[in-house]
């Protein structure tokens, strides 16, 4: 258990002090956090609504950040390239987010022009209109990837890697709120990029 835990800390570590150096990444993953809370309860009351909001809003904002907002350049806090980053990267580093957001974009698309191909997976009640059938959809391929990037970690750095990971990212919106509660702050006082002072000094 121990080693577990060290390792799920490594991994929130790693995350935080390597990819998360923008007030913007790190205010729009406060977004991401806190409706993830909302699909999480969603799932309770209606599977379908909580794949549509975790996919319209939560991975939308949380990806925007990474794409879009945070540094590409060399990171003179940890001393490391971005294509350093990119080859560690435990979860889904750019190139496989880009994989992952494809199969996303191509779930509407069958939904309207080949519902069938969709339905076969879902149960009948989920996919009674285009709209719920997407949100099926979505949420069978957000369990998909998690799961298809557990075996990839499993086969590459060991069983207790892919589990530790799996509990990061189901655990992140409690965590990314703890740990970006203040971003949103920092961006009205004009601070862009997070000094890292923390992980400076480790």
């Amino acid at each position: 258990m121990n080693d577990f835990l060290q390792t799920l800390r490594t991994q929130r570590w790693d995350d935080h002090r390597y990819y998360h150096h923008s007030r913007i990444n790190q205010s729009l993953h406060l977004v991401s956090a806190i409706s993830f809370l909302v699909a999480y309860a969603w799932l309770l009351i209606d599977p379908v609504v909580s794949g549509l909001i975790a996919w319209l809003v939560s991975m939308t904002t949380r990806q925007a950040g990474h794409f879009f907002y945070e540094p590409k350049g060399y990171d003179e806090v940890n001393k490391a390239t971005h294509e350093y980053k990119e080859e560690i990267k435990v979860g889904y580093n750019l190139k496989r987010k880009v994989v992952l957001l494809s199969l996303c974009a191509l779930v509407p698309i069958l939904a309207w022009s080949a519902p069938s191909v969709l339905a076969v997976a879902l149960p009948t009640a989920w996919g009674d209109t285009p709209l719920r059938l997407i949100g099926g959809a979505w949420l069978l391929l957000g369990a998909a990837g998690l799961l298809f990037r557990v075996l990839q970690l499993w086969m590459s750095q060991g069983l207790m890697a892919g589990v530790a990971w799996a509990t990061k990212i189901i655990t992140d919106p409690f965590h990314d709120i703890w740990l970006y509660h203040k971003a949103p702050l920092h961006l009205l006082r004009g601070e862009l990029i997070d000094p890292m002072d923390h992980a400076r000094a480790s």
